[in-house]
């Protein structure tokens, strides 16, 4: 059985990792060093550090990074933990960042017990969030490539005839069978065109993808459920659930609610309450599309 416990600090970088150690029999936190953000430094530092029978208690802020070091080290039978970095308690004069003094804060703070764990998702639910975003992101550039080929054809004097929808048939039928008197404008017109009609190729493909994986999906009657409720298509469904995986961890309506940042924010002094409009905290990903759905 583990005597104490070693409170494990780590600032996650794309080659390398800070790691700063609190022990729980001493007032002592301490800078261990740096080393590779590779899966061999990883292990051997938790083999090292755990040769004499100490419990490991890992933590890192979450980043752009992922939850590759929270896996292995788990797999080694280690405890980690993944943190809200917008909810690490800082000082309001503390201007000093480095990796080692970040380091040393998680540490520190992690044995105080006054960090923030986020929810890790799995590798397969992981892979179901990046095919959402990828959606996401595509949708994203799709909307600026119709935005500058609507500026440009404003810019030519061309306007899009009345009770035609931009995107249709006939709307490209008629952007073919435009014509500009410089050449250049002529290329400039046809890049753009077809700059949107590939990307919406795209996003096709990769609906089509989603809709495959879906039938594999373990969380795939959760969405079938949430399609029941009104103005939710199946691509409002799938993005709640993958990312936010199994709903019922969350145990109120307000709790899920707060956790997407739709709830009012509140300025309270005395006996003066004042609210104002949503939080916006959290994952803006659902909040977007349920917003959106809210629409309908």
């Amino acid at each position: 059985m583990a005597q104490y416990t070693k409170f494990i600090g780590l600032d996650v970088h794309k080659a390398s990792i800070a790691v700063g150690i609190a022990d729980s029999k001493s007032a002592e936190v301490r800078f261990y060093g740096n080393l590779p953000n590779t899966e061999v430094a990883i292990l051997n530092l938790a083999k090292k550090l755990s040769e004499d029978q100490a419990h490991l208690a890992f933590v890192y802020e979450a980043g752009p990074c992922g939850y590759g070091v929270h896996r292995k080290l788990l797999e080694a039978g280690h405890e980690c933990r993944v943190i809200a970095p917008s909810l690490i308690p800082k000082k309001s004069g503390d201007r000093v960042k480095t990796d080692r003094r970040d380091a040393i804060m998680l540490a520190r703070l992690h044995r105080a017990g006054e960090l923030t764990p986020v929810w890790v998702p799995g590798s397969e639910q992981e892979a179901m969030r990046d095919l959402s975003r990828l959606r996401e992101d595509l949708k994203a550039q799709e909307r600026y490539l119709k935005q500058r080929l609507s500026a440009f054809l404003l810019r030519n004097g061309k306007s899009v005839p009345e009770k035609m929808t931009k995107g249709s048939p006939r709307y490209w039928a008629w952007i073919a069978d435009l014509s500009f008197p410089q050449p250049t404008a002529q290329v400039v017109l046809q890049e753009y065109a077809d700059a949107v009609m590939e990307i919406t190729k795209r996003i096709k493909g990769i609906e089509t993808q989603l809709a495959r994986s879906l039938e594999l999906y373990d969380l795939a009657p959760l969405v079938q459920a949430l399609m029941t409720l009104r103005g939710v298509d199946t691509i409002t469904a799938f993005t709640v659930v993958a990312e936010l995986g199994d709903l019922s961890r969350f145990d109120t309506a307000p709790q899920f609610m707060a956790y997407l940042g739709l709830v009012p924010s509140e300025a309270s002094s005395g006996g003066t309450t004042k609210r104002g409009p949503i939080t916006k905290t959290g994952n803006g990903h659902v909040r977007r599309v349920l917003v959106e759905s809210a629409w309908t």
